[in-house]
């Protein structure tokens, strides 16, 4: 059973959500408002977050990214915004998933399984090195030359799966089913926008890469400094 905080001002589909989870295993508490979610994630301490963006006191955007400073609890958000600029920017602020409305609980059941399977079920492998590079998939952790790694959950998971095969080409097929879990289907943008995230946070750009190169049309690889052919 998994803590799930909906966050969502409209009292008729906060309270769909409060019974369709509740009616497949999971306890659940709601938010109306920006600043009351933020309370009580921060204070609760939920397994997940589902969040609106249209709330009345504060853009869900805004309070994504306000929430992404105190903690890295995994945040699903549902909109009925469908605008692929307005999806990016969700992502960029630290989403790990999102829902265009209207959807059945049964969907935002399977979303949430798949958010916490994919944080829960960190791989036993040792620690995996490339050049100044660690990522340490029991502790979840990740350090680059002596300093660690702010990630989100998605970011980790795409991180050492892309380390645990250093110098092979990955496809963005394979990120989306092995990392993200989902059937492959015009989400290169999601994709996309994570990369461009973790490789703000090596210290790199798409144009000047250290450890993140970009294969035309293929995919992605990760090498050390100095090791990419």
């Amino acid at each position: 059973m998994a803590q799930i905080l909906i966050v969502e001002d409209d009292p008729a589909i906060r309270g769909a959500l409060i019974r369709g989870l509740g009616e497949r295993g999971h306890a659940v508490d709601s938010a109306p408002t920006a600043m009351a979610g933020l309370e009580a994630a921060v204070g609760k301490r939920p397994d997940l977050v589902v969040l609106d963006l249209g709330l009345p006191d504060m853009d869900g955007t805004t309070m994504l990214r306000m929430l992404r400073g105190a903690s890295a609890v995994p945040v699903i958000v549902a909109t009925a915004r469908d605008d692929e600029a307005e999806i990016v920017a969700v992502l960029d602020a630290g989403a790990d998933d999102y829902l265009v409305k209207p959807f059945a609980a049964a969907q935002l059941d399977a979303r949430i399984r798949a958010v916490l399977r994919r944080i829960g079920d960190g791989e036993p492998d040792a620690t995996v090195v490339v050049g100044g590079l660690s990522v340490d998939p029991r502790g979840r952790r990740a350090v680059l030359d002596g300093t660690e790694l702010e990630l989100t959950p998605r970011e980790f998971d795409l991180l050492h799966h892309l380390a645990a095969r250093a110098d092979q080409v990955v496809s963005k097929r394979e990120l989306v089913t092995e990392v993200w879990q989902q059937p492959y289907g015009g989400a290169d943008k999601t994709v996309d926008v994570h990369l461009s995230w973790l490789r703000r946070k090596l210290g790199e750009t798409a144009q000047s890469p250290r450890y993140l190169h970009s294969v035309r049309g293929v995919g992605i690889r990760l090498s050390a400094p100095g090791g990419d052919a």
